[in-house]
């Protein structure tokens, strides 16, 4: 069971009280900058998290400012589209709200009319700490994987500068697994290790620790117990949460 902690109490929550109940995923971003991108893949993994247990999520991006920039940037970074906020509140019935934003944002001060202040008042706040980046580092779309696994790399409470080194590890890191998993899906297959399986699920269940599910796949990497064909589909199932398209570079030749 996902369990987030909720910013206003501190408190870890389920994520999901109803089983299989309709959730919202409500995405705050007033700006298209580094943090609005940041809450806006935190809300992503977050629905990943909750459609790998099999809850129905409905999706929704709230903010004013750089909608069409937002959505292009989001687009380049594999986040999957989020509705334009509805006047109709609730509307579908769901089951639990979750309202992911950055710590001055999405209080009730910051919504605007009497429904604003009504939804301010329910469901699970879900804060990310404000990130920024170096000139360029963030705006280069043919990075953007990069981008993804850096920003996903911090623990999403804790404030995020990144540079030029830290986007060039990303690109490293993937770039040595996708060849690795494309070299492990030559091997015959074989299941998950059930202690790695449950390891994974208890890192992103626990308030979605992405940073500790990623620590995971660096133990498979080296691991000399797990077998190839295990390690390939490890790192599929893990990117079903992480949507770095590990498995990217399977079939493809390379370079000699």
């Amino acid at each position: 069971m996902l369990r987030i902690t909720d910013a206003r109490t501190g408190e870890p929550t389920d994520a999901t009280p109803a089983r299989r109940g309709l959730t919202r995923v409500e995405a705050h971003v007033p700006r298209p900058d580094t943090t609005g991108l940041r809450v806006l893949l935190v809300a992503d993994v977050l629905v990943r998290a909750l459609e790998i247990s099999g809850t129905p999520v409905w999706t929704v991006l709230t903010g004013t400012e750089g909608r069409a920039e937002l959505r292009a940037r989001a687009t380049a970074l594999g986040i999957r589209p989020f509705e334009d906020e509805r006047d109709s509140g609730s509307g579908l019935g769901e089951a639990q709200v979750l309202r992911v934003c950055a710590p001055e944002a999405g209080t009730a001060d910051g919504a605007t009319g009497e429904a604003g202040r009504d939804e301010a008042a329910s469901g699970l706040r879900v804060e990310v700490a404000p990130a920024d980046a170096d000139s360029g580092v963030a705006d280069d779309d043919e990075r953007a994987s990069a981008l993804r696994l850096a920003l996903l790399a911090c623990p999403r409470r804790e404030p995020l500068r990144l540079d030029e080194a830290a986007l060039t590890d990303a690109e490293d890191t993937l770039r040595r697994w996708r060849a690795a998993v494309a070299t492990w899906a030559t091997r015959p297959s074989g299941p998950i290790p059930d202690p790695v399986r449950q390891q994974l699920r208890a890192a992103w269940e626990d308030d979605l620790d992405v940073p500790a599910v990623l620590a995971v796949l660096r133990k498979v990497e080296t691991s000399g117990t797990v077998p190839d064909g295990a390690r390939f589909e490890t790192y599929a199932y893990a990117d079903r949460l992480l949507g770095l398209e590990l498995t990217r570079d399977i079939g493809r030749e390379t370079p000699s």
